[in-house]
Parts: C-alpha cells; sequence; structure tokens
C-alpha cells in the first residue's frame, strides 16, 4: 500500500489527501476478484453442493464402515436408523444417474481405489445438528475459552498493534518520513506468510512426535507468554534506535503470528464434532481482542510504549489463566 501511495503521488501527480483514498481501489479489486472466485469455483462442502449433503447422510447410514453410527439430517432433526432406501451412489450407473436429473443428482464418484478410499473417509463423518443449549455450552465450555483468549491476545495484539505501528515508528524516527515508517510497518503484516504457518507446523510435528494433544497446548501457551515478554520489553524500553525497535518488532511477529497458527492447530481437536463453532467463537474473539486493544491504545493516545506493556501484561494474564485447561474435554457436549 504505501509503494502504491507513491505511485499516485509521484507517477500520477495525485496530492496526499487524494492519493491514499485512491490507493483502497486495488485492494478492492483484487479482493472482489477473489470472493467471486471462491463463490463461483469452489466445492461447497467436502462431498459436492450443499443442497446434496443430505444424500451423502442417507448414503452414510447404509454403508458398513458406519453400521453402528447415528446420522442426524440437518434439515429433519430426526436420527437414520437401519439401512437407507437410497441407492448406494457407488453402484448407481450413468442411466441412472441421467434419470433421476434435476437439482439433488448426486455426483458421480470416481471409481478409482484412492478416490473412493477419500470419500469413505469423508462419509464416515457423523452429522449432527446441535440444539441451541448444546451450541452455546460447546461456545462457552472451558476447552474452547482455552483457545479463544490465547486468540484474542496475539490476533487482537496484531489488530491493534497494525494501526498503530506507522505511527508509533513515525514519532520516534521523524526522519524516516510517512513512506518509510509505512513500509516498516507493513513488514510486521507480511511476516504472516512466513511465521503463522511455522506455528501451525510445529503443532502438527509435536504431535506427531508425541501422541497428545497436550503438546499442542504447551506450544501455545509457550508462544503467547513469549510474545507478552516481547510487548512489555518493547513498551518497557521505548526503543530510538532503528536496529533495536526493527529487531524486537520482528521478534514480536515471530512469536506472535506464529501463536495464532499453534492455535489453529490446537482448534480442531477441541469438540472436534462442533467444529465450526468453535472455530467461530475462536475467530470471533480475534476480532474481540483487536477491539479491546485498541481501545488501549486511544485511552493513552500517543503514549504507544505504554499501551505496549499493558497489552503484554494483559497477554501475559491471560495465557496463564488458561494454560491449566485441558485442550480436549473429557466428555462431549453433544451426544450423538
Amino acid at each position: 500500500m504505501p509503494a502504491i501511495f507513491d505511485s499516485l503521488v509521484h507517477n500520477q501527480g495525485l496530492p496526499a489527501h487524494k492519493a491514499w483514498r485512491v490507493a483502497y481501489v486495488v485492494p478492492f479489486i483484487i479482493i472482489v476478484v477473489i470472493a467471486m472466485g471462491m463463490l463461483f469455483l469452489c466445492e461447497d462442502t467436502p462431498t459436492g453442493k450443499w443442497s446434496e449433503r443430505h444424500l451423502w447422510a442417507k448414503e452414510t447410514s447404509s454403508t458398513e464402515s458406519v453400521s453402528q453410527g447415528k446420522v442426524v439430517d440437518l434439515t429433519s432433526g430426526f436420527s437414520s436408523s437401519g439401512p437407507s432406501t437410497t441407492p448406494s451412489l457407488y453402484n448407481m450407473g450413468m442411466d441412472d444417474i441421467e434419470k433421476k436429473g434435476g437439482a439433488q443428482t448426486p455426483r458421480v464418484v470416481d471409481k478409482d481405489p484412492a478416490a473412493l478410499g477419500q470419500i469413505d473417509t469423508l462419509r464416515q463423518d457423523t452429522v449432527v445438528a446441535p440444539t441451541r443449549k448444546e451450541a452455546f455450552r460447546v461456545a462457552f465450555s472451558l476447552s474452547t475459552m482455552a483457545v479463544a483468549i490465547p486468540y484474542a491476545c496475539s490476533f487482537g495484539s496484531e489488530l491493534a498493534i497494525n494501526s498503530i505501528l506507522g505511527t508509533y515508528y513515525d514519532k520516534n524516527f521523524p526522519t524516516l518520513g510517512q513512506t518509510k515508517t509505512g513500509q516498516w510497518a507493513a513488514m510486521f503484516g507480511l511476516l504472516n506468510v512466513v511465521f503463522r504457518p511455522i506455528g501451525g507446523l510445529l503443532g502438527d510435528v509435536l504431535y506427531r512426535c508425541t501422541g497428545t494433544v497436550w503438546s499442542k497446548k504447551l506450544l501455545l501457551t509457550s508462544l503467547g507468554l513469549i510474545m507478552g515478554a516481547f510487548e512489555l520489553a518493547i513498551g518497557f524500553t521505548n526503543p530510538h534506535n532503528e536496529g533495536t525497535m526493527f529487531g524486537l518488532v520482528a521478534g514480536l511477529a515471530l512469536f506472535l503470528e506464529a501463536c495464532n497458527g499453534a492455535n489453529f492447530a490446537v482448534v480442531p481437536h477441541v469438540h472436534s464434532y462442533a467444529n465450526g463453532i468453535v472455530s467461530g467463537i475462536v475467530g470471533g474473539f480475534g476480532n474481540l481482542g483487536g477491539i479491546i486493544f485498541a481501545i488501549v491504545f486511544r485511552y493513552h493516545g500517543s503514549d504507544y510504549a505504554k499501551s505496549l506493556w499493558i497489552i503484554g501484561a494483559i497477554s501475559l494474564a491471560a495465557n496463564l489463566a488458561v494454560a491449566w485447561i485441558r485442550p480436549v474435554p473429557k466428555t462431549p457436549v453433544i451426544s450423538s
């Protein structure tokens, strides 16, 4: 964005107060193109169209691999017991598919053994429609809070820091100018390309080595605590040396953004049958944390260093407060 701004000012001759507004046209176009691509080119679910999900639920109930399971149709709320009358999609020929027609026509399943194995894996999942009470219990269970609160600290910190970092640099290093401080501030977000996946990758490696989700939880807590320590260090020292400041912020980016990735390495294990609810709560808490920390920055005005150490103290306390909670609940909230 700083590069686009500079181009509009120096190459297109726009005044600065117009150039920063026009610059937003570029991400607008990119985001809209990506959104339209997702809407028209991506599958609704791993098994195909959302409108056809009940066909897979019925087919699942008739397969031998899940003959002892119980499938709940999301549209009816009634469980399907006994063999389904729906013809097997594996045995359905092209003539049968063409005769059925209409919007509910099942997809033709590739008869390649590898493809069939993948579909078998997908179809072994139990489809459950949680009640409002069950959804509420999942959303506010201790295990959900144990991933939501750290994410409020890590992603919340990232959102709030992104909003003030350029101004903070400009205050401490006025000789850099707006463009340079903007470019250095942009690096903090750009490092997500590397550091966020690293957090998820480390979590998966630890899980393979130990076979327990506690290893992922320990990684998440450790990254959260180190993140808070870096925020304290920046806040208390308030560096006026460029190398010190940029080095500390890069270190903060490493542990903060890796913490975001490590968090979502734990999320699928927490109430796995209600993963959508847990993921939504965690993501929402990230935004909530951004709002709370933005208020902290706003309350202290241009004293960015003080706001940073306050956020660091909150992050340390919050991560320690939920460190003891089991990552995987002993008993499920939704009975299947």
